[in-house]
This record gives structure tokens, C-alpha cells and sequence, in this order.
């Protein structure tokens, strides 16, 4: 793709910024204020273009990293790609989303898991909970469970917000799919309290890990 397409895409993006919205975003960490719906339409478009999503990508713009991470070829990236990408992506939706819709979708995905896990960057390290979440849900085995609750029981209550999050999902998910070990990730989230008193819209569940693991335990019946 020439350069002026990327120009024409990132004007396209620029013109559809709306105060109100990056208002709103700001509050949360980002910094763009295009509609996801609108975004999602160009990508649409657009459909698979590798090359074109490397350019995206390099503009280091937020709203075309995230059309970039969706009109992007998932598997087409190297492991170190991956890496090299995950540690520029410092706003929140693009980590998400990069995550979510690229990495999982990923050969790498497992080492990458392994490799981001344990290393020293929170929001790095927020990547590798995010994936062992996944983990924990669909492909347990090999998986130390208890001595994943014995890591969130001593770090998540001072753990960085990102990584906070991603551990006590993980700390939810364990207690949601894993009826033996219920009763103790129940005791962790009650003892530590994190997200307890988070604001939750009505019809939604609190991220409070005793209320969400018993919600979604009572959803499967």
C-alpha cells in the first residue's frame, strides 16, 4: 500500500475524533475518540491487508493501531513481532485488543504466554495473565492452578490497576470453572477485597471476584 493510503486512512480517522468521546476515553487511559461502530465499518471495507495493518501499526496513531489489529492477518506475525508490538501498545484498547483479536489467534500464543508472565513490566505482565485466563477457561491441563491463587493471594492487592484486573479475572475464572478450588478463590477475593466497591451499571455483574464467581456459577446452573 503507498504511503498516502495510510494518510487517507489516518485523515479519515482524525476527521471522525469526537470531543465528547475522547473525553470519555481519556478517563480510561486512551486517547482517540473515534466510534468503534465507525472504525469497525472502515475495516470492514478494507477487509485483510497485512501490509497495509504494518503501516497502520507504524504510525504509532492509536485509532489506526486499532483498524490495523483488525484488518491485520493474525497468524502472519513472528513471535517477536508480537513482543515487539505488545510492549509499544501502552493504551489500554489497543493492549485489549491486540491481545484478544491477534495474539490468541496466534501460533506463538503459549510461549508468548510464558515469556510475558514473568516479566518485570505490569503491563507486560498483565498480557500473560490476560492469556492464562484464557487458559484457565478452555485448556486447563499442565496449568498450576493453586499455585496461581497463591501468587494472586500475595501480589494482586498492590498489583498496578491493569495487572490487577487481569489477575482477579483470572482469580474469577479459576473459581467459575474449577469446583474444587472454588471455596478458596472465593476466601481470596472476600479477604482481599480488591474491586469490591467498583461501580457497576445496573444489569451487569461486579468484578468483585466472590460476586462474579457466584453469579456465573448460578448462570450454568
Amino acid at each position: 500500500m503507498a504511503d498516502d493510503t495510510v494518510a487517507e486512512l489516518v485523515a479519515e480517522l482524525a476527521a471522525l475524533d469526537d470531543p465528547k468521546a475522547r473525553a470519555v476515553n481519556e478517563k480510561h487511559g486512551d486517547d482517540h475518540g473515534v466510534n468503534l461502530g465507525k472504525l469497525r465499518a472502515i475495516a470492514k471495507r478494507l477487509k485483510t491487508q497485512q501490509d497495509l495493518a504494518l503501516d497502520l501499526w507504524a504510525t504509532g496513531d492509536t485509532a489506526a493501531r486499532l483498524l490495523a489489529l483488525l484488518i491485520c492477518r493474525p497468524k502472519a506475525f513472528s513471535r517477536d513481532q508480537l513482543d515487539t508490538m505488545l510492549r509499544e501498545a501502552r493504551r489500554p484498547k489497543v493492549h485489549d485488543w491486540l491481545v484478544n483479536y491477534v495474539v490468541k489467534k496466534s501460533p506463538h500464543t503459549e510461549e508468548l504466554r510464558v515469556l510475558w508472565f514473568a516479566d518485570p513490566d505490569p503491563v507486560v505482565t498483565s498480557a500473560g495473565w490476560a492469556l492464562t485466563v484464557d487458559r484457565v477457561a478452555k485448556q486447563p491441563e499442565g496449568l498450576d492452578l493453586d499455585g496461581l491463587l497463591d501468587v494472586v493471594e500475595k501480589d494482586m492487592k498492590d498489583a498496578p490497576e491493569r495487572l490487577q484486573w487481569a489477575m482477579n479475572h483470572c482469580l474469577a475464572q479459576i473459581g467459575i470453572e474449577h469446583p474444587p478450588l472454588r471455596t478458596r478463590a472465593l476466601g481470596i477475593g472476600e479477604r482481599l477485597e480488591v474491586l469490591k466497591d467498583y461501580p457497576t451499571p445496573p444489569g451487569c455483574t461486579s468484578p468483585f471476584a466472590p460476586i462474579w464467581i457466584n453469579e456465573m456459577v448460578r448462570r450454568k446452573g
